[in-house]
């Protein structure tokens, strides 16, 4: 995956506001199948701000390695709200950052549903024992598309989580 000047550019802010504050940021991918922390740990001295990723392609990884409830699965479908947020829950618990986000959608070509087309990505973004912020977005494009404007809201929620925590610290 190529990454845009413009991820980039977000990578470097959040490395650098995670930096100023003593933060780590760990994140949970589905659909961009790690493309987020590759962007992230293609800036270099990232290990200082990245504490780990988790690709969570299957349920049964983001149950296994998240823990994401099977009923939650069942009931909402792994592109859902209530996953990303059990996934962000997940992450902050299986590791040592103080910020994690989470990323399921469907990229395409298929596996779209009326009420899921192809382009439905549900993210969230959360602080160890604090907030957790919830969105979903409906992109176009192909595969390589979709998961690139996946990863600009996975960073562009991160930079406003930052501002909020760091506003109130």
């Amino acid at each position: 995956m190529l990454v845009s000047r413009e991820v980039e550019n977000m990578a470097i802010q959040i490395g650098s506001a995670l930096k100023s504050y003593g933060y780590m940021l760990a994140t949970a991918e589905s659909c961009t199948g790690g493309a987020v922390a590759t962007a992230v740990t293609d800036i270099a001295g990232s290990s200082e701000w990245f504490e780990r990723g988790f690709v969570t392609y299957s349920n049964e990884a983001k149950r296994e390695m998240l823990g994401v409830a099977q009923e939650t699965l069942t009931s909402y479908g792994a592109v859902s709200e209530a996953v990303v947020r059990e996934m962000v829950t997940g992450t902050l618990y299986h590791s040592h950052a103080q910020i994690a986000l989470a990323v399921s959608g469907i990229a395409g070509p298929a596996g779209g549903m009326p009420d899921k087309p192809v382009g439905t990505v549900w993210f969230a973004w959360g602080v160890k024992g604090g907030q957790c912020i919830v969105r979903l977005h409906h992109f176009s494009g192909d595969r390589a598309e979709i998961r690139m404007q996946s990863v600009c809201i996975a960073f562009q929620g991160v930079l406003e989580l930052l501002n909020q925590v760091t506003e109130v610290a």
